[in-house]
């Protein structure tokens, strides 16, 4: 093979496979708007009945791959809204899953390549609908997975007798040859984070002739399972033990199917021939065999396994508080909407903790850890903002009464509200992150006191709202009168800080650079205990206690509503043109 030969095949195969990954984005991107919200609305609610949590795991790797799902899962851990006795069936679903997929990509459906593509950019253009228009996404990607491998199987074809000796070292009928194979796929996997893209290679190889049975393919497969844990193991940095433990759980797990299936390999090289004459057909009923059969095995001991997972991870720290949310909760609305309100408390002490670390990053010299807390803990506020409103979305569906439809508002806004004080102090960290690279932003000491008691202001105004999210309190309003107190001395503070710094820029004893920082960083704690002000203003409404009597109090379904005939739009939209309206 020639030097120029060498170049153009290195960079077919390469253009092959990132159409390929390109194609399992695409398809999978599609796959889940399609599905919306409601997949991951479940999965954040998922019981702890470990064969539900399997068919959902296989479902999202079907749509998402068990990276995509993985990633997910550490993500719900991470912000308590699951358990990780309740990640791990997902875990071993999500593998199973992704299989599935593959299966599908192993039919041999290239020469179709194109008329896939059309078909899913027409339903693309075309469909009015934008679940179509989604499904039509999906279906485009399904084109580009073929038009990839085949790609890489056409470049790979002329130079098979050239490759064929080269790989041939990668075989199952030899340690040395096994061990090799593994490793190689193992790593490849790990950089391109994709195990679909690792054994689509495989697959067109195979197609190419340069892989003619399942003994080759057998180490590239293993590989893969291995190799597809580091995305789940680098979402894992920074987050809490939990979290990093549902990550390792789905590498351990991978580890003991990889160790199973070696272990039973004369089995498997006997299976594999009988379910198909096809090799490219044996590697994809192998991929799922691996998966399948032990996860089997595993499935009756997922409480155990996860306790090993704790036992191998220890932890000097507690573990982190959970969610309060309990899909069971639903049936008794006070009981659910007394777990709203010390979920409110359970996030309002993540942003509380933010806003402590944010001040080190604005006082002092940051690091990192701080910096990916900070993030981190945002992160988690999202989650839960998004569990809440599907939670306060679901106790909807009940019979309430009237206090109780009416607190599910203050509720949701409340939530809001947090959400945007996690936002703010983010946006306080990234400021800071610029303004540490400029010199001439340092201000002295006497500013950094002014500013410094405008942030224990603030934060001790946002504790009073901590301390008043308590469900058995008896005495909200006064609590609720207390923060709006803290914030009116905070707005004092904060005006006088403003004409502090005004002044020093103007006498320019600090410069114009640094009075720029420091008055965005004044503007972000205004608009936190901005928040913690509407929160307060939330509590001091009449509906927001809870009634402890209610709480056993089981609700039916609630009644079917009778909707009202729809409007004209035209008639508001005219009015709204209209001169003598405005």
């Amino acid at each position: 093979m020639s030097g120029s030969d060498l170049f153009f095949l290195i960079f077919a195969v390469l253009g092959g496979l990132a159409i390929f990954i390109f194609g399992i984005s695409v398809m999978t991107d599609g796959l889940r708007q399609a599905a919306g919200h409601r997949l991951r609305d479940i999965l954040a609610r998922t019981t702890s009945n470990r064969w539900t949590g399997l068919g959902l795991g296989s479902l999202l790797g079907l749509l998402i791959h068990s990276s995509g799902t993985s990633v997910m899962l550490v993500g719900f851990v991470n912000a308590g809204l699951m358990t990780l006795v309740q990640a791990v069936p997902v875990v071993l679903g999500a593998n199973l899953g992704t299989t599935i997929s593959m299966q599908a990509i192993s039919f041999r459906l290239g020469d179709f390549a194109f008329f896939i593509i059309t078909i899913g950019f027409v339903m693309r253009l075309a469909c009015p609908s934008s679940k179509y228009k989604n499904i039509g996404l999906a279906v485009l990607g399904f084109g580009l997975l073929f038009l990839g491998m085949n790609l890489m199987s056409d470049a790979v074809k002329p130079h098979r007798e050239t490759l064929a000796p080269l790989l041939e070292g990668i075989s199952a009928d030899s340690y040395r040859g096994l061990i090799l194979g593994v490793l190689l796929s193992t790593a490849i996997t790990a950089i391109i984070q994709s195990s679909g893209a690792t054994i689509g290679m495989a697959f067109a190889l195979v197609q190419a002739g340069v892989f003619t049975s399942i003994e080759q393919t057998f180490p590239i497969v293993l590989g893969a399972h291995i190799g597809t844990c580091a995305t789940a193991m680098l979402s894992s940095i920074g987050t809490n033990i939990q979290a990093r433990r549902c990550a390792f759980s789905h590498l351990f797990f991978n580890i003991y199917n990889v160790a199973f299936t070696l272990i039973f390999k004369g089995f498997f090289l006997w299976l594999m021939p009988l379910t198909s004459n096809d090799v490219l057909r044996q590697t994809a009923n192998l991929h799922t065999a691996a998966m399948l059969i032990p996860g089997l095995f595993l499935m009756p001991f997922t409480v155990q396994y996860a306790k090993l997972i704790t036992k191998i991870l220890p932890s000097s720290k507690p573990d982190p508080q959970p969610s309060y949310l309990e899909e069971r909760l639903l049936e008794y609305p006070e009981k659910g909407l007394e777990a709203c309100i010390l979920e409110l408390q359970r996030v309002a002490r993540i942003c509380s903790r933010s806003l402590m670390l944010s001040a080190e990053t604005v006082l002092f010299t940051h690091s990192r850890k701080t910096v990916s807390e900070i993030k981190m803990n945002e992160r988690i506020v999202n989650e839960v903002k998004i569990s809440m409103k599907a939670f306060l979305s679901g106790l909807t569906h009940r019979y309430l009464s009237k206090r109780q439809a009416i607190l599910i508002q203050h509720l949701d806004r409340c939530m809001i509200d947090l959400e945007r004080i996690g936002d703010h102090i983010e946006s306080i960290c990234d400021l800071s992150l610029l303004r540490q690279q400029i010199p001439d932003a340092i201000v002295d000491k006497e500013s950094i006191d002014q500013l410094f008691d405008l942030y224990a202001k603030a934060l001790k105004t946002f504790r009073a709202v901590i301390e008043s999210l308590d469900p058995d309190s008896t005495n909200l309003q006064e609590q609720a009168e207390k923060i709006l107190r803290l914030r009116d001395e905070y707005a004092q503070l904060s005006i006088d800080t403003k004409a502090a710094f005004t002044d020093k820029v103007a006498q320019r004893l600090i410069t114009p650079i640094a009075g720029f920082y420091f008055s965005e960083y004044i503007v972000g704690l205004d608009r936190i205990v901005k928040h913690s002000k509407t929160i307060a203003l939330a509590e001091r409404q009449p509906q927001f206690w809870i009634k402890r009597k209610k709480l056993d109090r089981q609700a039916k379904q609630a009644p079917i509503h009778q909707h009202p005939s729809l409007v004209d739009p035209n008639d508001y939209l005219a009015r709204l043109q209209s001169e003598e309206y405005l």
